[in-house]
């Protein structure tokens, strides 16, 4: 039996290792909450200390920002460059993490040699049926989940025009989604293990986008139609997000027996002369992230969380926005944990908590 004085001694140690016992990483909370966090990352910066150190510690999910897109993976037509994808995937199996494929039919960001070389439709069918084959063959194994089709649908939810879609098509133009159907039904014979994700901006919420989203994904699975989940991308520029409608939509879609994945999520601030956001819009922006975090975590179904990148030193904001917006990443230049990334931690242990 303890004296007092021993009694005393073990409780005090007791409470001084707990207070010093450092808090749980994002990473950490994710993994006891059985979520995946993500973030969408540059191998070209993975030499930088901070940025290859913080991505690992923080993340449990990486995903290329632009190494698997088609400008980077087949600058010509004749041959494939995995390499900037490999150093990402290496990166992964280094440190333990989830690998996210992105993406795979998408209207932007092809090589000039496609866009502009004047195919017939048949021949665009072979080029993407080749490369959907061919890339998620490459990666198989190692890439749990891929975008199949990014951004194919319009502000009013109707198709948009593109490459593949009617110009001039891969030989479905007019036919509403039938040309995302058939990315999926090559994606599914390309790599049968890997989860099939439709991508998508501006549709998180309660929208006419958002309902287009919905149909197609249920008309696809009492089709048969191989799709696994969709992408929620979430990039927030406005401070007041409706977050209760995030959660309505994320319900209806697992409803329909697909997961859902928040895949580009970033709150972009105003910046003064400085480049500074207001103190004010740093804690508006934390409960902005907490409101998303929050609707995924209601829904079992909500399996994943990622940020488009994740360091402001490194963001697609500052260019798009000409300076006059940015600090949208969890995040600081110098890596610091800003509010948003404790509202995040947050939201995450709770859900452990309750488990």
């Amino acid at each position: 039996m303890l004296t007092p004085l021993r009694q005393f001694s073990g409780l005090a140690l007791f409470v001084i290792a707990t207070v010093m016992t450092p808090s749980l990483s994002l990473r950490q909370a994710a993994d006891l909450a059985h979520v995946l966090a993500g973030a969408a990352a540059r191998p070209s910066l993975f030499s930088e200390t901070a940025y290859s150190a913080t991505l690992a510690r923080k993340f449990n999910m990486i995903e290329a920002e632009d190494g698997m897109k088609w400008w980077v993976v087949r600058r010509n037509a004749g041959t494939f460059d995995f390499r900037a994808g490999d150093e990402v995937v290496r990166f992964a199996q280094a440190h333990d993490m989830k690998v996210r494929g992105h993406c795979l039919v998408w209207d932007h960001d092809n090589p000039e040699w496609l866009t502009q070389g004047h195919y017939t439709p048949a021949e665009l069918s072979h080029l993407l049926q080749e490369h959907i084959a061919t890339v998620m063959k490459h990666y198989a194994g190692p890439v749990f989940a891929w975008d199949v089709v990014n951004e194919a649908l319009d502000d009013k939810g109707g198709v948009k025009d593109s490459l593949w879609y009617n110009q001039p098509g891969i030989g479905l133009s007019e036919k509403g989604t039938a040309y995302i159907e058939q990315a999926f039904r090559w994606a599914r014979e390309a790599d049968p293990q890997a989860l099939l994700f439709y991508n998508e901006a501006e549709g998180e919420g309660l929208n006419r986008k958002s309902d287009a989203i919905y149909a197609m994904v249920k008309d696809f699975k009492r089709r048969s139609v191989p799709i696994d989940g969709v992408g929620l991308q979430l990039h927030i520029s406005d401070l007041d997000l409706d977050t209760k409608a995030v959660a309505a939509n994320i319900s209806r879609l697992t409803a329909l027996g697909v997961q859902v994945h928040i895949t580009e999520l970033d709150v972009s601030l105003p910046l003064d002369s400085s480049g500074i956001p207001g103190s004010d819009d740093l804690l508006r922006q934390a409960t902005v992230y907490r409101g998303v975090v929050r609707a995924c975590l209601q829904n079992p179904g909500c399996t994943a969380i990622q940020t488009w990148g994740f360091t402001d030193k490194y963001s697609w904001i500052g260019s798009h926005s000409h300076g006059t917006r940015g600090a949208a990443l969890p995040f600081d230049r110098p890596y610091k944990p800003k509010p948003a990334y404790d509202a995040m931690l947050e939201e995450l242990s709770r859900k452990r908590d309750r488990h």
